[in-house]
């Protein structure tokens, strides 16, 4: 009787022993495809980020705005027959090249921010602000370009690539914003049911 009395003891504790750990290995397996989604659209955000703001760049920079007759203008400058000189400063213009170069730096701190973020899974802030600068760089490119199209376009002129790539990073910026908020809800609704308490 002594010999099964102990071996039914035995097995009675590891049998417990395989309830309790159960418990604990189950939250962090559904929490798995989770993070791999919030890692993805931190990944995508960072990209869509890093080539909005090199656009933005490329726009403000350039001289291609728009196209006449004996040549060309941007922002900055207006170049006829191959030779340069800076424009005079019209209010549109100004607004426009304000406008932009704030958006330019927006993206660029968006874009370290999100590179901060992805190598850095548990700041969820930094995640945060770097969805509200990118949506706040889209936001400043929209009214750029609006200055720009209402205040400078007259009828002979043809708008060039310059200002279409300008158009061409707003998507980018609200798509960056857009994967970076996504990713922070993730993160916030895969805490929330780690704290859950789980009853058996």
């Amino acid at each position: 009787m002594g010999p099964r009395v102990l071996e039914n003891s035995k097995g009675g504790g590891v049998r417990g022993h395989r309830r309790s750990a159960s418990p604990a290995s189950a939250v962090p397996s559904s929490s798995l495809p989770r993070m791999g989604v919030k890692r993805s659209l931190q990944g995508w955000g960072t990209l869509l980020s890093f080539m909005a703001c090199v656009v933005t760049i490329l726009s403000t920079v350039t001289n291609y705005w728009i196209l006449h007759e004996n040549g060309h203008s941007g922002l900055w400058q207006e170049c006829t027959q191959g030779l340069c000189s800076n424009i005079p400063r019209q209010p549109t213009i100004l607004i426009a090249s304000l406008f932009l170069v704030l958006s330019a730096s927006c993206g660029v701190v968006a874009t370290v921010m999100g590179l901060r973020v992805l190598y850095r899974a548990d700041e969820s802030l930094r995640g945060q602000t770097t969805s509200v600068l990118l949506f706040v760089s889209g936001l400043l490119l929209l009214m750029a370009l609006t200055s720009y199209t209402v205040g400078s376009a007259r009828k002979d002129d043809v708008f060039s690539w310059s200002y279409f790539s300008g158009w061409l990073a707003l998507p980018f910026s609200v798509l960056a914003g857009s994967c970076f908020l996504l990713a922070d809800m993730i993160l916030r609704s895969t805490e929330a049911i780690r704290t859950f308490p789980v009853c058996l």
